[in-house]
């Protein structure tokens, strides 16, 4: 198996360790920019990948969601147009 393979594999099973065993989702990797360039990776399985200087090459660190507890998280506006919502309709088969 290719480093980058490797890698990819191992990253996955943090990644789905932290699922598992958070109720919070995890939502972003972190890596030495150096890592960062040299595999090309923009994401993994929808994560974004982050460089970050205090991490070593070599290693990572998947980040939860519920990590500062709402720090750095911003907050939005949604803007859209009404929907005009149709009759409701049974979900089942009709009797």
């Amino acid at each position: 198996m290719s480093a980058e393979g490797k890698n990819l594999e191992a990253i996955s099973k943090a990644i789905d360790q932290h699922n598992s065993g958070c109720p919070f989702p995890a939502s972003e990797v972190r890596m030495n920019p150096f890592e960062v360039e040299r595999l090309g990776w923009e994401e993994i399985r929808g994560l974004p990948i982050v460089g970050d200087a205090n991490i070593g090459t070599g290693r990572f660190r998947i980040v939860c969601s519920g990590d500062g507890e709402g720090e750095g998280l911003e907050e939005v506006e949604a803007v859209g147009t009404p929907v005009e919502v149709p009759e409701a309709v049974p979900a089942g088969p009709e009797r």
